[in-house]
């Protein structure tokens, strides 16, 4: 596994990370290491993930996002496509953080052998790219439907580019409220 720093405009978004797998093939098909403790803290990146979720999306153009659990149930999250193809995003709500409000997208795919690792304080989504998409994530974090929320993502304070017009969207995800100037959502420092 390689770990590849974030950057937006020169500045890193402290504790994300592209995952690269480096799969190993043969005549068989390949094999690669979707995470390891080890690997991952000898580059700076501790986390015990102890949930594993899967999210299906019938169609292209699916948008779910941006989510993110509030302290003291923000999780890490460590996000990869096992079928299909996503536009997957990371925004920076950490006030004290150089990369505040900033966001940055990459395209992860069954193919590409990329992941996506996301810490706690900043919000998550994706559009998929094909029909029939399947996205895995591991969490730091159990589930916890009080500290759930998140922020439009359409919201001009942020400007998201999507690839794609959205095509279904779920109207929890529609109606998050537009950020406000100091708006509560913010996480206090830098995970």
């Amino acid at each position: 596994m390689i770990f590849q720093s974030i950057e937006v405009d020169g500045m890193a978004i402290a504790g994300a990370a592209l995952i690269i797998d480096e799969p190993v093939e043969d005549h068989r098909g390949y094999f690669t290491r979707l995470w390891s403790d080890n690997e991952a803290a000898n580059e700076g990146f501790e986390h015990d993930f102890n949930q594993l979720n899967l999210a299906f999306n019938h169609r292209r153009g699916t948008l779910r996002g941006m989510h993110f659990q509030t302290k003291p149930d923000a999780e890490t999250k460590l996000v990869r496509v096992v079928a299909g193809e996503v536009w997957d995003v990371i925004l920076d709500l950490r006030s004290a953080s150089p990369t505040f409000l900033a966001w940055w997208g990459v395209e992860l795919a069954a193919s590409n052998h990329l992941a996506l690792l996301l810490p706690a304080g900043c919000a998550h989504g994706y559009q998929t790219l094909a029909d029939e998409t399947q996205v895995m994530y591991q969490t730091t974090h159990r589930y916890v439907p009080e500290a759930a929320t998140g922020v439009r993502h359409d919201d001009p304070a942020f400007a998201i580019r999507w690839p794609l017009a959205v095509g279904e969207i779920s109207s929890a995800d529609a109606g998050w409220a537009y950020w406000q100037e100091d708006d509560p959502r913010a996480f206090a420092g830098v995970a």
